[in-house]
């Protein structure tokens, strides 16, 4: 591994929330960004461009043909291409696994040993969500390859541009009204995108990362009312938190999946898939991941107010 360095790295998903951060952390480590995306006219790709040095490469992970050659003589891959909700073709099956196929294949043919894959706190087996589904089988066509890949599994990731924080804070500035679609007692493990896109990074120098797996989580667990509580406490404002039963909540889910895809051409703020993460815990072992990749971890309130407050 080129541990002191200066790497060539291709990216893929660097358009995206956690991967704007690893860019940034890129460039700040003096490494060269060999950038995939679909379009590079897009104003998500010429902002990012405007802002640091990019090699800018058009592609698509889920169109196998072009990816050795963009892929050819970089020195690792950080593979971040994801989705939360489908829409028409970008299924959870195609975006999620079928790509990461296209990758290893690609990293093969161009002789890139070294990938570092997002994959997703509670990823397994046996897993009943599609979307954990997906991301299970994402990670054993890595771990079935020759490559040496290290797995990233992240809990619930915010920062200045999520949209789940943001999405909460926004809507209580107009709504008496927060919905908690959780189970009660589930928690989760709230982790800044400072801090997963540092792993990211670190990881591509770090031989003891090689064929390993790591969750990464903040240092709290917390229960979706008490994210909600804190959010409002950071913003100042007061709503009334209103459990809603999953009996409630399923078919509001199933018109969303209709209704956003066929006429508004987006993919739906809420699904059924979401619905069953929702009520399950999302809580990991982090604290080797802290150690090793040397994380300053802050706690929810302390993360979440430096960025709603310069938004309010």
């Amino acid at each position: 591994l080129k541990s002191l360095q200066k790497m060539t790295v291709f990216v893929t998903g660097g358009t995206g929330f956690v991967g704007r951060e690893v860019l940034r952390q890129l460039h700040s480590a003096g490494h060269e960004i060999r950038l995939l995306t679909r379009d590079r006219s897009s104003p998500a790709t010429r902002e990012i461009a405007a802002r640091q040095p990019l090699d800018i490469r058009e592609g698509n992970v889920l169109d196998a043909s072009g990816l050795p050659r963009a892929m050819q003589g970089a020195d690792a891959i950080i593979h971040l291409v994801g989705i939360i909700s489908e829409l028409g073709q970008q299924t959870f099956e195609r975006v999620h696994t079928q790509a990461t196929q296209n990758i290893v294949r690609a990293a093969v043919i161009s002789g890139v040993r070294r990938v570092v894959h997002m994959s997703a706190l509670g990823t397994r087996a046996d897993a009943v969500s599609r979307y954990h589904q997906s991301k299970w089988a994402a990670e054993q066509v890595l771990c079935q390859s020759v490559l040496d890949w290290t797995i990233f599994r992240p809990s619930l990731i915010y920062g200045a541009q999520d949209q789940f924080v943001n999405f909460f804070a926004r809507m209580a500035s107009w709504s008496p009204i927060l919905p908690v679609l959780a189970n009660k007692r589930v928690a989760f493990q709230p982790v800044a995108v400072e801090n997963v896109a540092r792993c990211f990074v670190r990881a591509l120098g770090e031989a003891r990362s090689i064929r390993q797996i790591y969750d990464v989580c903040g240092p709290e667990q917390l229960t979706l009312v008490q994210i909600l509580r804190a959010i409002l406490k950071v913003t100042g404002r007061k709503c009334l938190l209103l459990h809603v039963p999953l009996e409630l909540a399923r078919p509001l889910a199933w018109f969303l999946e209709v209704v956003y895809p066929q006429l508004l051409k987006k993919a739906p703020p809420l699904s059924r898939d979401q619905l069953l993460m929702l009520q399950e815990n999302n809580v990991g072992e982090g604290e080797w991941t802290a150690d090793l990749f040397k994380l300053q971890q802050v706690n929810f309130a302390e993360g979440i107010a430096g960025f709603l407050s310069r938004a309010a």
